[in-house]
């Protein structure tokens, strides 16, 4: 079996930006060390909790550049290169792996969609463009299209570098039926936080998380321990970061988990339209979850920044 891209909780690192909206390289560098020293095992840059769908594409490959020269080597750089748009795709793919990406993150094209023939078509195009490990993004919530099982494994045959996915359909049975049907040396993660250890149970060999932003120590725990074995304990991490969990996506990710780091005083800063501010009921209820997850609320947080700019 070829080893994996990695083992364990990758983070989908949220951007970080100045109060006018600008990309803040600075508090980027930060986070970054904040995971690394927090046990992280991957850093994905520019997915979806990346605000990348919002990004120039001069932004998007400027950050990934970054973090693959600030995380120097330390943990694998996945970086978010997929579109709806096959050629926008390649092109993002390519200049990623000239940055020095060790991997890619191709999502499901969205809005225009495909059928699987068409996902086949897209994904094996992107993938032979380029010559490092390319990772799928299956979130038909988020895009409306659905990778089957038999189309992953057509893909993983006609192209060799597409070794994984990022399974966030929220269907067992259909991850159960993919694993049957892959090799071993094809790895599933889990693209939802709150199905870790469902996914670990059926061979999977982790997630790429987005509570791994604020909780980088315990999300790793959840998959390590119940690598190493220790099923119970694994259970129990899971079954106890639910609560926050559920309030990290009450409204659209990546709403809440910008404003959770904001309010433990790491200064993620704004998102951008069409992504607005998190309502306040929400955040009366993010704070609670951070708490009684044991997660510091810090005094004086700023997470309101709409009147920043104003003159």
């Amino acid at each position: 079996m070829s080893k994996p891209i990695f083992t364990g909780a990758a983070v989908a690192l949220v951007t970080p930006m100045n109060a006018d909206g600008s990309v803040n390289y600075e508090k980027l560098d930060e986070l970054i060390e904040f995971q690394i020293s927090g046990g992280t095992d991957a850093i994905v840059a520019c997915g979806t909790t990346g605000e990348a769908s919002t990004l120039s594409h001069e932004e998007h490959l400027t950050v990934i550049r970054h973090t693959v020269e600030k995380v120097a080597g330390r943990v694998p750089v996945i970086a978010g290169t997929g579109s709806n748009s096959t050629e926008t795709a390649i092109y993002l793919s390519v200049e990623a792996e000239k940055a020095g990406a060790d991997a890619l993150l191709l999502v499901t094209p969205y809005y225009n969609k495909a059928t699987q023939k068409g996902l086949i078509e897209h994904f094996c195009k992107t993938a032979d463009s380029v010559k490092i490990p390319v990772i799928l993004y299956n979130v038909p919530s988020r895009t409306g299209c659905n990778i089957l099982p038999a189309t992953v494994k057509a893909i993983n045959e006609r192209s060799k570098n597409v070794v994984a996915i990022k399974e966030a359909s929220g269907n067992i049975s259909q991850v159960a039926t993919l694993a049957s049907i892959m090799n071993d040396d094809f790895a599933i993660y889990s693209g939802n936080d709150d199905q870790i250890v469902p996914l670990l149970s059926i061979g999977g060999l982790g997630v790429i998380s987005v509570l791994s932003n604020v909780a980088p120590r315990q999300t790793h725990d959840i998959v390590s321990k119940y690598l190493e074995g220790n099923v119970k304990e694994s259970c129990r991490l899971q079954l106890e970061a639910l609560d926050l969990i559920g309030s990290l996506f009450c409204e659209v990710n990546p709403i809440p988990v910008k404003t959770a780091l904001n309010l433990m005083g790491m200064n993620a800063g704004p998102l951008r339209l069409p992504l607005t501010e998190m309502d306040d009921a929400n955040v009366s209820r993010l704070k609670k979850s951070l708490s009684d997850y044991g997660l510091k609320v810090a005094e004086g947080a700023v997470i309101k920044f709409n009147d920043l700019t104003k003159d």
